[in-house]
């Protein structure tokens, strides 16, 4: 079970804390924030049937983190989790859907999945994906959970060159070996673009990296989101020291450590 937790915001110092969603209402804030950065903000082609929420047949059997600023009670960040027991009784992950994983059935019953992460754009600062990182360290732990998967999104807005570029540096950095490589049912043709420019790695990424996690293919194209999105995979026992320190024991000691 998660137990909140608590730190600064450098911007203003105001305290965020981590939690998981108890209640549909709580679980409905977090689906308008991800209307507001996935729609609004990003432009997505959504199917929810309600206005203004992001939903999908997922949400249901997910566990949803939301980081939440107390003093105007604001959900300003969130991630949803879907554990492998859930995962098999809808059919599988979210992922699967997007890359073929045939190289990872003898992991399924041991992983999670997470996905649909935004931060609201006045809070995007490592305090607030340290935060989620420590809701997600510690769920993996409480449900001994041996590896992390997940789907992270690098914007086409430019055309696809960034993500092109991004891919070919990650490529070089951070690949996964042969046994862990997924493919992309519909792949970004990284070739066709512009892969030498120098790119800043998103921060949703490079958290992802800082905590030892693999860059395991191709990036597939999602044509509703307009992003390319790339295949995570972090082993818990490849969690690096620090990572371990800060979020596997008592939570992050000084969140603004990660930027």
């Amino acid at each position: 079970m998660l137990h909140s937790q608590t730190g600064s915001h450098h911007r203003g110092g105001a305290r965020l804390t981590v939690h998981i969603a108890r209640s549909a209402q709580e679980v409905r804030e977090a689906q308008r924030l991800r209307f507001q950065v996935f729609a609004e903000e990003m432009g997505a082609r959504l199917s929810s049937v309600e206005a203004g929420i992001d939903q999908d047949i997922y949400d249901r059997h997910c566990t949803h983190l939301l980081v939440r600023e107390p003093e105007r009670g604001e959900v300003v960040g969130t991630y949803r989790i879907l554990g492998s027991a859930d995962a098999l009784r809808i059919g599988g992950f979210y992922c699967d859907d997007e890359f073929d994983l045939v190289r990872l059935g003898n992991l399924r019953g041991r992983t999670m999945e997470v996905g649909r992460a935004c931060v609201h754009p006045d809070y995007r600062t490592g305090a607030t994906i340290a935060l989620l990182w420590s809701g997600i360290a510690d769920y993996a732990r409480s449900h001994q959970c041996d590896y992390i998967i997940g789907a992270a999104s690098v914007s086409m807005s430019d055309g696809g060159h960034l993500a092109a570029s991004v891919y070919n540096r990650l490529s070089r950095e951070a690949l996964s070996p042969v046994e862990y490589r997924v493919f992309p049912r519909c792949p970004l043709p990284v070739n066709s673009f512009d892969v030498q420019q120098d790119v800043r790695i998103p921060a949703l990424i490079k958290g992802y990296l800082r905590a030892g996690a693999y860059v395991c293919g191709e990036p597939a194209w999602d044509p509703d989101f307009n992003t390319a999105d790339l295949f995570m995979l972090l082993p818990m026992s490849r969690i690096n020291a620090r990572y371990a320190r800060h979020f596997l024991k008592d939570g992050p000691e000084c969140v603004n450590a990660v930027s």
